[in-house]
């Protein structure tokens, strides 16, 4: 089949690679000449493990195009998939739709035969209904159909979850684009991966529903880990005995400094104003949106109190920047509220991360990136783990107490709770542990 994908963003770009991969021509469009010379280049503008061998392996077998000409690419494609981004909209956070909507526009002028035209953007319920009616006024004559098919990638493991996914959503009421989007995915067809057929406006919601859903796990684990502190309880071992309850699972009952990235605060903003437009409060969703801001401040308040009230003029290293692991995206990261009010009390701010540095610096001013973690820490005052990476979680902790002027661990990620650093004659602080450990 031939493909045309609009956006090399995250998903427009794991997406086209990976449908390329299925055996398909893909040709991927953005209006940016640059980030088009460098992938035609060989370089992956995003961090994302794997990629970049998938990339290069079907660019060189010639199923992967990129070009920054839509009329080269849309006219005797089968499907068009809109894969722009929509982020919070200034002033009432609800989605910005303006690039799915001109990417329409653009896509109507040159639709030639059959098309199905995909929404694979996260965009708010009846989205697909108004580009329907846009593409129907340009172009009345056109022959088209379109269709929802939203993502769930994680970054760090989107290669993963396009190719071996939980399941596949296909939202639409027309038996033709079924077929299409039927053929686009045979291989998963083929390995029973689960199918949900549905109406257009019920793809829409599915979306928005299971990221909320997800946001509200690690909303409320953060909060039973403020009650464990209090109540001397363990709140690792509080999720794992929730986690192995079959109707609760394991996934996302990690306590810690809050969600962040391009999914979960844009996505449950969106569907809050979806239900006041609506007339349909959304209680939850909007406790566990506030709940999430305020948790990030409050992770910076705990850094300040381990620090013995005050972080004047004392030099703190931060291990992580990105949202999480194995992605350089700084999108909402609990970093981006925790350091500004850590250096608006006073502290100098040393930093490391494997992946997001050169990202953090169109973010975070008046930081030393150092080259390692034990550059960052050398010589601080207090050592702060907020990202999870690998390479963080077997540190020489006999190295790092070397390093500090003072042993203060503050984990905001637990990774070194079950290793006892008091042992090792550090005061650690993690979360959901009681007040401190002390020596």
């Amino acid at each position: 089949m031939r493909v045309t994908v609009v956006g090399t963003g995250y998903v427009g770009l794991v997406s086209g690679t990976c449908f390329s991969e299925f055996g398909h021509e893909i040709i991927c469009v953005d209006k940016d000449a640059d980030k088009i010379e460098r992938l035609k280049a060989g370089e992956i503008p995003i961090y994302e493990p794997g990629l970049d061998q998938l990339v290069e392996k079907n660019v060189r077998e010639e199923r992967l195009h990129f070009t920054t000409d839509l009329a080269e690419a849309v006219p005797g494609s089968d499907a068009v998939f809109i894969a722009v981004g929509t982020p919070s909209r200034r002033g009432d956070g609800h989605a910005d739709l303006s690039y799915v909507y001109a990417a329409a526009e653009e896509i109507a002028s040159l639709l030639e035969g059959y098309t199905v035209v995909v929404t694979k953007s996260t965009v708010p319920v009846g989205t697909g209904r108004e580009i329907e009616k846009l593409i129907s006024n340009i172009r009345p004559e056109a022959d088209f159909d379109v269709a929802s098919n939203p993502e769930f990638l994680r970054e760090g493991a989107a290669i993963e979850d396009f190719m071996r996914p939980n399941r596949i959503v296909i939202g639409t009421d027309s038996a033709r684009a079924r077929e299409i989007m039927r053929d686009l995915y045979r291989p998963l067809y083929l390995n029973e991966t689960p199918i949900v057929n549905t109406a257009r406006e019920t793809s829409e919601l599915i979306k928005y529903a299971s990221n909320a859903f997800l946001a509200t796990k690690i909303s409320f684990i953060n909060e039973i880990a403020d009650l464990c502190e209090v109540l001397g309880a363990d709140v690792q071992d509080v999720a794992r005995g929730m986690g192995l309850d079959k109707r609760i699972g394991p996934k996302f009952l990690h306590a810690g400094p809050g969600y962040g990235g391009s999914c979960f605060p844009k996505d449950t903003l969106a569907l809050l104003r979806t239900g006041e437009l609506n007339q349909v409060p959304l209680k939850i969703v909007e406790a566990v949106v506030d709940v999430n801001r305020e948790r990030k401040l409050k992770m910076a308040d705990r850094i300040i109190e381990a620090c013995g009230g005050s972080v004047e003029g004392k030099k703190i290293a931060v291990l992580g920047l990105a949202f999480k692991p194995n992605t350089d995206d700084m999108r909402e990261s609990p970093a981006l509220d925790i350091i500004p009010v850590l250096q608006q009390n006073g502290a100098e701010v040393h930093a490391f991360d494997p992946a997001a540095m050169e990202e953090a610096r169109n973010y975070l001013t008046d930081i030393r990136y150092a080259s390692s973690p034990y550059d960052a820490m050398d010589g601080a005052d207090a050592l702060v783990i907020v990202t999870e990476w690998n390479e963080f979680r077997a540190l020489d902790l006999k190295r790092v107490k070397s390093l500090l002027n003072s042993p203060l661990l503050v984990d905001l990620r637990n990774i070194y709770a079950k290793a006892n650093p008091a042992a090792e004659g550090f005061d650690y602080y993690g979360v959901g542990k009681g007040r401190v450990i002390e020596r």
